[in-house]
């Protein structure tokens, strides 16, 4: 049996001007479906510092590793169509800089709901973030918050 390690992956949720920030994709797979600023490890470097070069990378936001929190770990093995990649989700709760798309990214926004071209498991990362934290439930679609508030 040929056995192959999982990829490693980091995501950034980063709240913005009362939405939440996501990139455009650039490159497949799913590409020009919106998503959370992230991409692969590289090897020496820390999850929190790949979360914050990831996100100057994409969006030109610049935060530090003591802002970030670990939100959760997504590791199912077929969330990615590449192979096995477990994403680590980071809170950014600090960020400064000016929003700009490069990189990876096509295009960046703001969001104020979740949009539905979403790229990987992201929607499900987000909702989940939401629910856990009420303070963002203003990004639920009507729907959802209806689903949310009964």
């Amino acid at each position: 049996m040929i056995r192959h390690t999982p990829f490693c992956t980091v995501d950034i949720i980063v709240p913005y001007n009362h939405g939440i920030v996501l990139i455009q994709r650039k490159n497949e797979p799913f590409k020009d479906h919106w998503a959370l600023p992230g991409g692969f490890l590289d090897s020496g470097e820390t999850l929190e510092e790949a979360a914050c070069r990831e996100l100057r990378e994409e969006t030109t936001l610049e935060t530090i590793p003591s802002h970030l929190i670990l939100i959760g770990n997504y590791s199912h093995p077929d969330r990615d169509p590449r192979g096995h990649v477990i994403s680590h989700v980071y809170l950014a709760q600090h960020v400064s800089g000016m929003l700009r798309a490069q990189d990876d990214a096509k295009a960046i926004k703001i969001f104020r709901r979740v949009p539905e071209k979403m790229a990987f498991d992201h929607r499900q990362i987000i909702e989940e973030f939401i629910r856990k934290h009420q303070i963002y439930t203003y990004l639920l679609s009507a729907q959802e918050q209806e689903q949310h508030a009964g």
